[in-house]
């Protein structure tokens, strides 16, 4: 298992809830949400990004439509500070 750094996000502006399309870190190459939803959810993969000055993990979650969306474990439901990252 890897750990990668997520440093910018692609929003996905077609989706009336936000999704984020994709995410890229500073030695990670840009990944799918899709993507990066099975890697942690397989184990194969972990992701962290850094809000407020803490480092956080990135994790899945489930909205209650049954879609799978990406959030950091600082978050609540809405993915705030993922979507607070620049954009690539």
């Amino acid at each position: 298992m890897s750990d990668y750094q997520i440093s910018h996000h692609r929003p996905d502006s077609t989706d009336a809830d936000r999704r984020i399309e994709g995410l890229k870190g500073p030695v990670c190459a840009y990944l799918g949400i899709d993507d990066i939803i099975r890697r942690i959810d397989g184990r194969q993969d972990r992701f962290w990004t850094t809000a407020n000055g803490q480092s956080v993990w990135i994790e899945t979650a489930t909205a209650t439509s049954g879609r799978r969306y990406l959030k950091t474990t600082a978050d609540s439901y809405y993915p705030n500070n993922l979507l607070a990252l620049p954009v690539c």
